[in-house]
């Protein structure tokens, strides 16, 4: 028996580092997808074949002696097993149209997808259920792990995500597209977050002011998404970028791809950690092509995406 699901990676649209500090931020699901592919073997061993490399172990192998960023899968599949005598080992395969590494949800993607793909071989598991599967094997490698993405990759649309009341996903769904850009530049959440509070710091009232402002954009820009106002949506874009480049975790790169979308876009900002990773420019029909040609002709490497509406799904 053969047991299939695929989920949506995200962006972070407004709100990244200052959510730490209580500050709201704002994400949405992209139709870029993992698809993982889950079936029940006679051996006794959990084999995994993806796009990033494979792994094949025996299972109850202890967590921690697993050095993969495909451990979440093992961990799901090894404590499937665990509750059932249906399968000796389980063979999983992912397919991925999500860059890895560079702000996108691909880990939580592949969670979610893996959770429901795998947990369907056995027995058939709402969409909840299947989220607080997913964020327990995303904490074999993120340990802090929020679950903000794996909670929009499960859902799709756009998310609002406060630390202490948690998720509501909005029930707008705006006519905008966006265009990702990839820096090619490698980044590290951790050595971003520390930045931040390195500045904040040493920058107390400054950064306090900076969050009160932050607090403020998100809620404009939460009516601008209700009223479908893409132009507005676009200058709180880059006030965004403004404030992002004040707490330090922009740099030069990152600035001229900034640049490069500016003109032509309705805005373009950093999404996720920054250092390195990916921008975001806002579009819609009328300026899509003019911003995909002006990064083009600049040789960044860029895709359009469209809000993914569907979450998860089981096939």
């Amino acid at each position: 028996m053969k047991s299939k699901a695929s989920a949506p990676g995200k962006i972070i649209l407004f709100g990244e580092h200052f959510v730490v500090y209580g500050v709201k931020a704002i994400l949405c699901a992209i139709n870029k997808r993992i698809t993982v592919t889950a079936e029940g073997i006679g051996e006794n061993k959990i084999s995994i074949q993806s796009n990033i490399g494979d792994l094949t172990l025996k299972p109850n192998k202890p967590i921690t002696e697993i050095h993969s960023p495909l451990k979440p899968l093992y961990y799901l599949a090894n404590k499937m097993l665990q509750t059932q005598d249906k399968y000796p080992g389980i063979k999983i395969i992912v397919d991925s149209d999500i860059p890895t590494g560079v702000g996108l949800g691909s880990s939580s993607a592949c969670c979610v997808a893996g959770a429901a793909a795998i947990s369907g071989l056995f027995i058939e598991k709402s969409k909840k259920e299947i989220l607080e599967l997913a964020i327990e094997a995303e904490k074999t490698i993120f340990e802090n792990t929020s679950g903000a993405d794996c909670t929009v990759c499960t859902y799709g649309g756009i998310m609002e995500y406060d630390k202490k009341k948690g998720y509501t996903k909005l029930e707008s769904k705006p006519n905008f597209d966006l265009i990702i850009t990839n820096s090619d530049k490698e980044h590290s959440t951790e050595s971003a977050v520390a930045k931040v509070r390195q500045f904040r710091d040493k920058n107390k009232s400054e950064f306090s002011k900076l969050c009160d402002k932050e607090s403020k954009l998100i809620e404009d820009v939460l009516k601008l998404i209700q009223q479908n106002k893409i132009k507005e949506l676009g200058g709180k874009i880059v006030q965004n970028q403004e404030f992002i480049e004040k707490i330090g975790v922009s740099n030069e790169k990152l600035r001229e791809m900034i640049k490069t979308g500016q003109e032509p876009s309705y805005g373009s900002k950093i999404t996720g950690a920054g250092e390195g990773g990916c921008i975001f420019s806002l579009v819609d029909s009328t300026n899509q092509d003019q911003t995909m040609k002006r990064f083009k002709d600049s040789n960044y490497r860029c895709f359009t995406a469209k809000i993914d509406f569907t979450g998860l799904d089981t096939f």
